[in-house]
């Protein structure tokens, strides 16, 4: 479980469970979320949670893990722009943790994980 500062002050904070980096893989949410200008704003944040929301409508079934990421982290109180830069750099960092054993690693250009 890692922790995200989610204010500038970092008296704000977001556990993050390997289960919510897993589900965020498994569902791509962060893949062409940030413009080509590289900034993490509201804007952002809110096309983020539409994109979370037009999934758990669209489900049969809701998954009870993209639940928990969006009770958890996506719509948490603390959550605002900061938060989600360093969601972000949790989940590179995560991702080329993951990618160590088969020696392959997933590059960070403008703040989007990409392989």
């Amino acid at each position: 479980m890692k922790k995200i500062i989610t204010n500038a002050s970092g008296s704000r904070t977001i556990e993050v469970t390997e289960e919510h980096l897993q589900t965020i893989e498994q569902y791509q949410l962060l893949r062409d979320l940030i413009d080509s200008n590289g900034y993490v704003d509201e804007q952002v944040l809110d096309k983020l949670k539409l994109n979370v929301r037009s999934l758990l409508e669209s489900e049969a079934g809701c998954d009870k893990h993209l639940l928990d990421l969006c009770l958890d982290v996506l719509y948490h109180p603390n959550m605002k722009a900061l938060g989600l830069q360093n969601l972000y750099l949790l989940f590179v960092e995560w991702k080329n943790q993951s990618h160590a054993n088969l020696g392959t690693t997933v590059r960070s250009f403008q703040g989007t994980p990409f392989n």
